[in-house]
């Protein structure tokens, strides 16, 4: 996509966000995962990252959901309890529930001592420093069954399928290496990748 096709795909503005939503409504094993991870009542909870981004991306290409990724990503933030513990707890009560074993649980409130960071603010401040823009995107249903997204760059990149760094992901060779691993072009070829 060159960067006159990425400005006019961007144009859609306050359209994103409801057709992210309306494509999330269409899948229904990721609305009842999303139901699943409501009741563990978690503060600023989503199901993030590669599960959300590798479907949407599904949808634009036009194919079936295909589930390709390798964990479902349940991320919180909760600086009272930031025990690995805990979020091993909850992660075995979502694999006992459902049968299945790719649930992952990081309470955000503490990765930035992994990330060697300072102390991350959110959920949303954690997902900033995530490798990808269309990576930094999270979903979660309320009590009341509406769909709420956190997505701290926005949702541009994620429906332009552009795969940029994040401005706050500083180790770019890792960043790279990252996007060669995965495999991304390969699976989705309508991506643009952005190596800056």
């Amino acid at each position: 996509m060159n960067k006159l096709n990425e400005l006019l795909c961007r144009e859609e503005g306050g359209r994103d966000e409801d057709r992210v939503k309306q494509l999330i409504r269409k899948c229904e094993p990721l609305m009842q995962d999303l139901r699943t991870v409501r009741s563990l009542e978690l503060p600023e909870c989503y199901i993030a990252a590669g599960y959300i981004r590798g479907y949407i991306w599904d949808c634009l290409h036009g194919y079936d959901a295909r589930f390709r990724h390798e964990d479902i990503d349940v991320v919180f933030f909760d600086p009272r309890l930031c025990s690995e513990e805990r979020d091993a707890a909850l992660q075995f009560r979502l694999i006992e529930e459902t049968g299945n074993p790719r649930w992952s649980v990081k309470n955000q409130a503490r990765m930035h001592i992994r990330n060697e960071a300072p102390p991350y603010a959110s959920a949303a401040d954690a997902m900033r420093r995530w490798p990808e823009t269309a990576t930094a995107i999270g979903v979660r249903l309320t009590d009341q069954d509406q769909l709420e997204l956190c997505a701290p760059y926005g949702l541009g990149d994620l429906l332009c399928m552009v795969v940029r760094r994040s401005p706050l992901f500083a180790d770019r060779p890792y960043y790279l290496e990252r996007v060669r691993r995965k495999h991304w072009l390969e699976d989705w070829p309508l991506l643009t990748w952005n190596t800056d």
